[in-house]
């Protein structure tokens, strides 16, 4: 019993070792704003994660890391691919960070000057 008890501990240490970082799985929001700015991700995709015209609406999308990952390392479509060379999984981790607290466009009653304009 005692030899079922140390695999078990072996296994769970083997498995944890095998993991990678957890900072790569979550991502920094702050950074990856950082990021979508710099390497252009906006400029189809929007300020919003809206998408448009050459871009996929990025905003509330159900992808996990590694699913975001994949696709701009092999993106269908006009997308650039983004290899590991120009763009690092942990920089791909903190894009998606912050693409996950986008929520879209405003509508016209969620911004405060339209509403004003309004009642004038």
């Amino acid at each position: 019993m005692k030899t079922l008890g140390f695999l078990t501990v072996l296994f769970t240490a083997v498995v944890a070792l095998a993991q990678p970082p957890s900072r790569d799985a979550a991502g920094n929001a702050e950074n990856g704003k950082k990021l979508f700015n710099r390497d252009g991700c906006w400029e189809c995709h929007g300020f919003a994660g809206q998408g448009g015209r050459d871009g996929a609406r990025l905003a509330e999308t159900a992808l996990t890391t590694a699913q975001f990952t994949r696709y701009i390392r092999r993106p269908t479509g006009a997308m650039p691919a983004y290899i590991e060379k120009v763009l690092s999984d942990a920089e791909a981790a903190d894009i998606w960070a912050y693409v996950k607290t986008l929520t879209g466009p405003k509508t016209a009653k969620e911004v405060p000057l339209l509403t004003e304009l309004k009642g004038q």
